[in-house]
């Protein structure tokens, strides 16, 4: 299974690289798309549709102000959606947060923080990995190696309170 980032624009793909390397970090296949649900709604439509057929098992979409593009595609298919609200208005990315994760009853999209990419590839993974147990031994490794940094981090303040 592989994973399919849709962003509504060019502009989104800073605020995705982070997803796209934690995915190479994990040896997840993935696919990058820009579509618009406003500007290329057949694009969107297509891509959602036939994203089973291509081996996608999950897909993070990503979009700023009115930040249709996740619902669209989750209105589109059964695949798992993963929203990414994108900070590219004078609102902060609050309006596209709101407009994420407001979906109606029977449509969930799954909702990051602002710019949270890096959560939403890890999340692809986590759903991933449900039925893979080496993609499990991976994620147990990640968490080993973020918990070993916050030791590292720790001795370092503490050494430098002390010193």
């Amino acid at each position: 299974m592989k994973v399919a980032i849709i962003m509504g624009s060019d502009s989104d793909l800073p605020v995705m690289e982070p997803a796209i390397k934690t995915l190479k970090d994990f040896g997840i296949p993935y696919e990058v798309v820009v579509a618009s649900a406003h500007r290329t709604p057949d694009k969107v439509h297509t891509f959602a549709t036939t994203a089973s057929e291509r081996g996608v098992g999950v897909i993070i979409a990503a979009a700023g102000a009115a930040a249709h593009l996740p619902g669209v595609v989750a209105s589109f298919t059964t695949l798992p959606v993963i929203g990414v609200p994108v900070n590219s208005t004078s609102l902060a990315g609050i309006d596209a947060l709101l407009s994420i994760v407001q979906m109606p009853s029977g449509i969930p999209v799954a909702t990051m923080a602002i710019n949270g990419a890096r959560n939403a590839a890890i999340f692809a993974v986590q759903i991933l990995a449900a039925g893979q147990p080496e993609l499990r031994d991976k994620l147990r490794t990640f968490r080993l190696d973020l918990a070993a940094e916050v030791e590292k981090k720790a001795a370092k303040v503490e050494a430098s309170i002390q010193g």
